[in-house]
């Protein structure tokens, strides 16, 4: 049976809005999609670093309860677990604070052996964080080198935009060994300039066989070597969209896992599947903007709770 593994920082988000809290749970973008894809039932391990403070035996538990095995964890015990205080504006969307305090030794793990058709989500600024980028890289590439599907989201924050130059080399390194980029109108903008999903397809496109490009109302393009088209999405008022792209990409792997596509089949996919993909992939997104949750819903879960309902 294939598994799912997500890699990335983990961090514990309080929610502010009119300069109020309104909820505190566990957060990070890899987190939140290991979190949606353990709630229907699927076999999703996380790979990441928090410490054995009580804020991270609130994460443990939480994980262990929605289905997320934690095997693959660093729990280090100098330092502190990662804060992120999240602002809504007006709109609903967030801009962060962090505190974090690590200890110099990162990531101290054994990694899984991955198998051929293994789905690895990664991702965020996780994946271009010199402290366990070796570790990372080496990670990855030999996930690819299996035979894995590695599904790859810069999701490139502004805040890092003024160490956009250094950073390039390594989001471009993380784009050679992905099966899919997914990333969004503000990325592809932030990272390379491009305005349009056309104008990142034509730089992807030199790294990676497949683009998933979502660009909220306007709707999701795909482009692959072989398939271009464009999908609608569902008109909300959220609540928040902290979590929307995370759970775009759990829904995504949803479909492509419950659907068994393998990696070689990805870039040869027609309207029908990637249609499939999609409509998954904006389903949870859409139910995660109607609340505070970073993940979806139990009761949005409930509805695919097994393998054979994720075949839509």
């Amino acid at each position: 049976m294939r598994s799912i593994y997500a890699i990335g920082e983990t961090v514990f988000d309080i929610i502010f809005k009119n300069g109020q809290p309104q909820a505190a749970k566990p957060g990070g973008a890899m987190l939140n999609s290991a979190v949606s894809l353990g709630r229907i039932g699927l076999p999703v391990f996380f790979i990441s670093e928090y410490a054995s403070d009580d804020v991270g035996k609130i994460i443990d538990g939480f994980l262990a309860e929605n289905g997320v095995g934690t095997g693959y964890v660093d729990h280090f015990i100098e330092g502190k677990t990662k804060l992120a205080l999240a602002f809504l504006n007006e709109r609903n969307d967030a801009n962060y604070t962090f505190y974090q305090d690590y200890p110099e030794k990162r990531l101290e793990i054994d990694f899984p052996t991955i198998n051929k058709e293994d789905i690895i989500l990664c991702g965020s600024i996780y994946a271009i964080t010199e402290e366990i980028r070796r570790k990372f890289r080496e990670f990855t590439t030999i996930a690819d080198e299996n035979g894995a599907i590695v599904i790859y989201d810069p999701n490139f924050r502004p805040s890092h935009s003024s160490e956009r130059e250094k950073l390039i080399p390594m989001i471009i390194e993380n784009m050679q060994t992905a099966s899919i980029i997914r990333g969004s109108d503000e990325d592809f903008k932030n990272i390379f300039g491009a305005a349009s999903p056309d104008e990142a397809w034509n730089i992807v496109k030199k790294y990676c066989k497949s683009m998933v490009y979502t660009a909220n109302a306007e709707g999701v393009y795909v482009r692959t070597s072989g398939f271009s088209g464009k999908f609608p999405v569902k008109q909300i008022t959220p609540v928040s969209t902290i979590g929307a792209g995370d759970n775009f990409n759990a829904g995504m792997i949803a479909a492509l896992y419950g659907n068994q596509v393998t990696r070689d089949q990805i870039d040869k996919m027609g309207e029908e599947m990637w249609d499939k993909v999609v409509s998954m992939g904006v389903g949870f997104a859409t139910n995660v903007c109607l609340s505070y949750e970073n993940y979806i819903s139990l009761e949005f879960a409930s509805k695919y709770s097994s393998a054979s309902r994720l075949q839509i």
